[in-house]
C-alpha cells in the first residue's frame, strides 16, 4: 500500500521544465518542432518571366526549424517551380492556395498557370544542396542548402 502511494505521489507531481537560460539553447514548447520559437518566414519568393526567384542566388535552411514561404506569380508566364530532391529533403505540413489548405503525401513540382500565390509551410529534415526553380533557367533557380 505504501509503494501505491509514493508511486501515486510521484505521479501528481509537477515535473520542473529548465528556464531559458544565455547559452543560445532552445527548449521546445508543447507543439516540439512546430512551435513558434522554432519556426521563421522565408523571404517571399516572385516568379515572373525572366526574373529571378529571390534577390538572393542561395538560400540557407535549418535542418529540424519550420519555415513557412510565398511563392507568388505575377502571370507573365505560365512557369513551373521543379526541384524533387528539395521537395523530398522537406516535410511538407501544407500548402495553401486561395484559402484552400492541402496537406499532401509528396510534390513533385508547382506550375503557376497564371497569377497567384501559394504558402508551403514545412520542416526542413534532409541536410544537403538542393536546386529549386524554373527548369532549364538557371536564372531562375535557387540553390537551396539545409545544415
Amino acid at each position: 500500500m505504501k509503494n501505491l502511494v509514493a508511486l501515486l505521489a510521484l505521479l501528481i507531481m509537477p515535473i520542473a521544465v529548465p528556464a531559458d537560460d544565455d547559452d543560445n539553447t532552445s527548449h521546445f514548447g508543447a507543439a516540439g518542432v512546430l512551435s513558434n520559437k522554432n519556426s521563421e518566414d522565408l523571404p517571399e519568393a516572385t516568379l515572373s518571366s525572366g526574373m529571378p526567384l529571390l534577390d538572393e542566388k542561395t538560400l540557407t535552411l535549418q535542418s529540424g526549424k519550420y519555415y513557412e514561404w510565398e511563392i507568388t506569380s505575377d502571370g507573365s508566364q505560365e512557369l513551373a517551380l521543379a526541384g524533387a530532391g528539395f521537395l523530398r529533403a522537406i516535410w511538407i505540413d501544407e500548402i495553401v492556395i486561395e484559402g484552400i489548405e492541402i496537406r499532401p503525401l509528396g510534390v513533385d513540382s508547382l506550375e503557376f498557370d497564371e497569377a497567384g500565390t501559394v504558402e508551403i509551410s514545412f520542416l526542413a529534415i534532409k541536410p544537403g544542396t538542393y536546386k529549386f526553380g524554373v527548369p532549364g533557367r538557371e536564372s531562375q533557380t535557387l540553390e537551396i542548402i539545409i545544415k
